[in-house]
């Protein structure tokens, strides 16, 4: 069986190392990162939403079975050359006047859309508004977006996969699937295997949630079809809601052959172009040792960092140097940790990426500027000559105080 694997959003939304999270978002623009923030939430659901081969059906529910033997059965469906459809994607996750610039952007808003994808790693995401079109495209070397509110095109040129992959073909065993919920089931709740009816299919629905430090993270739903494994809902809810923060739905799906010009569309000529590529090690990198621990850190900035041994009741378990000159500062485990960046203040820069944000919040004389999200929140400030950004899955009020005591 041959999926369509749609490399690109999956390369994007690998989860990155926690010393580069936030020194990344350093380096972007407000109006930048509103762009980056919607399309990685896009993506996100993307990569796990088309990723594999399907096939249409009647849209009765599928008949009862254990989740494993769902999953095998529909790993186990035919071949299929393509897939077109319609996209209807969600978006709650920046609450309104959160942001300026850029708020017509499908990609922050919502949209619906089209979708294109080849069974050869290449395809195209057409979501549309009133403000202008967003393209999505992407293939084995780059994800391109173009945002035509902003008459702006986003590219990221994708890392060489070098790891080996099974030519084979040969689906998981049912014995190998499960196992594999089984070790899972140490981490999260899964449910059942749900038959239902999505956009028209016959499908299967699940839902996984995080048994211990899930942050603000709810649930991660998805409903796929049941003869060939192509998830056609995905949906992230925030702890205490049923109502989804992101979700991506296909309908009016069909399978074949499609065509080059479909999904090899280039942006225009014209557009701004901004480079988003992830962080790269420079040449001799790999070879440094890593530099952690709070007194070897310290020794190697310019400047003293704040580090309590707690912060907003979480531990203090990881101070790594990253980038150089930036001090990683991480408290807590899992998806309920913070992280904390910090590094010498420019005294020539108006702040970092959330410095033109409308919202800000007093934090003992110092000004702030924060985003807050159902499914997280991030502040920046300056203190002392220090620049002070700080994320995690938590609410405003744990954010804020956590901000608070660093001092």
């Amino acid at each position: 069986m041959r999926r369509l694997a749609i490399f690109g959003y999956n390369a994007w939304c690998r989860p990155c190392e926690t010393r580069s999270r936030l020194s990344f978002l350093r380096t972007m623009s407000t109006a930048r990162l509103s762009i980056a923030l919607g399309a990685m939430a896009a993506i996100a659901a993307l990569a796990a939403a088309i990723a594999v081969a399907a096939s249409s059906g009647n849209g009765s529910p599928p008949p009862p079975k254990p989740l494993a033997q769902a999953i095998h059965d529909s790993l186990a469906g035919g071949r299929v050359d393509g897939i077109t459809g319609r996209i209807t994607f969600t978006n709650n996750l920046l609450p309104s006047g959160a942001l300026t610039g850029s708020v017509g952007s499908p990609l922050l808003s919502g949209a619906t859309g089209r979708l294109w994808a080849t069974d050869d790693g290449r395809g195209r995401l057409e979501l549309q508004s009133d403000a202008g079109d967003t393209q999505i495209v992407w293939n084995h070397a780059r994800v391109t977006i173009y945002d035509a509110s902003s008459n702006t095109t986003y590219r990221l040129e994708l890392p060489t996969d070098t790891s080996s992959k099974d030519s084979s073909g040969a689906i998981p065993t049912l014995t190998q699937i499960s196992r594999f919920l089984t070790k899972a089931a140490d981490h999260v709740t899964i449910s059942g295997a749900n038959p239902t009816n999505t956009g028209g299919q016959p499908a299967y629905s699940v839902s996984v949630s995080p048994k211990l430090n899930g942050g603000l993270l709810g649930s991660l739903e998805i409903a796929w079809d049941a003869a060939h494994a192509v998830p056609l809902r995905i949906a992230v809810t925030a702890k205490g809601s049923s109502a989804p923060v992101l979700a991506l739905t296909a309908t009016d799906v069909s399978y074949g052959p499609v065509a080059s010009s479909d999904v090899d569309v280039s942006p225009p000529a014209g557009a701004k172009v901004v480079d988003l590529s992830l962080p790269t090690s420079k040449p001799g990198a790999g070879s440094s040792p890593r530099v952690t621990g709070l007194t070897a850190v310290q020794q190697k900035l310019g400047f003293s960092i704040v580090a309590p041994d707690t912060l907003a009741g979480r531990a203090r378990n990881d101070v790594r140097l990253a980038g150089g000159d930036t001090a990683l500062l991480v408290y807590g485990r899992g998806l309920d940790a913070i992280v904390v960046d910090e590094r010498a203040a420019d005294a020539s820069s108006d702040g970092g990426p959330l410095g033109g944000l409308p919202t800000t919040v007093s934090l003992d004389g110092v000004t702030a500027h924060e985003i807050a999200t159902p499914l997280g929140t991030a502040l920046e400030w300056q203190r002392s000559g220090v620049a002070f950004m700080l994320a995690g899955s938590v609410s405003q009020g744990i954010a804020e105080s956590a901000a608070r005591e660093l001092r």
